[in-house]
């Protein structure tokens, strides 16, 4: 277990390191320029060399990825090029900002959608089984930015029932901030329950296809306790690997969201960065969303290995 443990390790950081070079080769490649940005269209060609030299922007982009990568290891994410403070001053609060809106969509989400993948299962082929799927298809389907602009014109415009921005401030209160965040957080849960709920119904019925569960028919167990007794602990495994991803897709997929609802969080901050070719800025957010996304599946590969004997001893399944 900890040699598999120590490899899933590795393999995480070889990716962290590959997705790094990416990162840093695409925001190269942006177009623009962050001095001429800075100084307008007025700028002269000396002003902009000057600028360009006090920014850095003048060494070449090997030496400015190996010490951008040493500080991201040392926990330096750098200086913004536009307003030249600390990024981490200006990151961290728009992450936990992300984070916050991404727990309470997954309080919501995962519960539901693994209870309803369960019940599918329990009841498949009936009425509830297939209108379940059918809606759970239908939302799926529908992007983020069309399912959060039907919100609002139905939940905010028509009904008033909800704010259609998703305005939070420091100091806010607990029942403020829930009601602001309810259309984002509806948004990102109607998106995860499809995934989780079928990937749940579709592990549960491929185990209660073994010889093991067809001998507990046999002994006159009823359907319920069946699937809850005998086939969901033995069908954790890969319920658990799409529960990390969908978690892991809610703190990095929500890009979209927070442009649509106007929420202050770390997609946001990503899209104003992008915006004005500050650099720095948009390697430390798609850095941490990274880190983010390849923990997560560290851990739901290793939470898979731990509940599968198969998995912690090869060679069991071998022979």
């Amino acid at each position: 277990m900890t040699r598999l443990v120590l490899v899933r390790l590795g393999w995480s950081v070889l990716t962290l390191w590959i997705v790094s070079v990416l990162v840093f080769a695409g925001t190269e490649l942006l177009p623009g320029d962050v001095a001429a940005a800075i100084l307008g269209q007025n700028a002269t060609p000396e002003s902009l060399a000057a600028l360009r030299q006090t920014l850095g922007l003048d060494v070449p982009a090997s030496q400015r990825y190996v010490e951008w990568a040493i500080g991201f290891v040392q926990g330096d994410l750098g200086q913004s090029l536009t307003n030249r403070q600390p990024v981490a001053d200006l990151l961290w609060p728009r992450f936990l900002n992300t984070m916050s809106l991404a727990a309470y969509a997954a309080a919501v989400s995962l519960p539901l959608a693994v209870t309803l993948g369960i019940c599918t299962a329990v009841w498949r082929n009936s009425f509830f089984d297939r209108a379940t799927n059918v809606v759970a298809l239908a939302t799926v389907s529908l992007p983020e930015y069309f399912l959060g602009l039907l919100l609002i014109l139905l939940l905010s415009v028509q009904s008033g029932l909800l704010p259609s921005l998703a305005d939070t401030y420091d100091g806010m209160g607990l029942l403020a901030w829930l009601k602001a965040t309810t259309l984002p957080m509806t948004v990102l849960t109607l998106v995860t329950v499809a995934q989780v709920m079928r990937m749940t119904r579709t592990a549960v019925l491929g185990v209660m296809d073994q010889p093991y569960i067809e001998m507990t028919y046999l002994k006159g167990l009823p359907n319920s306790r069946v699937v809850l007794r005998h086939a969901v602990p033995n069908a954790a495994a890969p319920i658990i690997n799409v529960v990390a991803f969908n978690i892991a897709y809610l703190i990095t997929g929500v890009v979209l969201v927070e442009a649509v609802f106007n929420y202050n969080g770390l997609g946001r901050f990503m899209v104003d960065a992008v915006s004005k070719r500050d650099l720095p800025m948009v390697q430390a957010a798609a850095m941490v969303f990274a880190v983010a996304y390849i923990l997560l599946n560290m851990v739901a590969d290793i939470g898979a290995i731990a509940l599968n004997p198969r998995l912690r001893h090869p060679r069991m399944s071998e022979s």
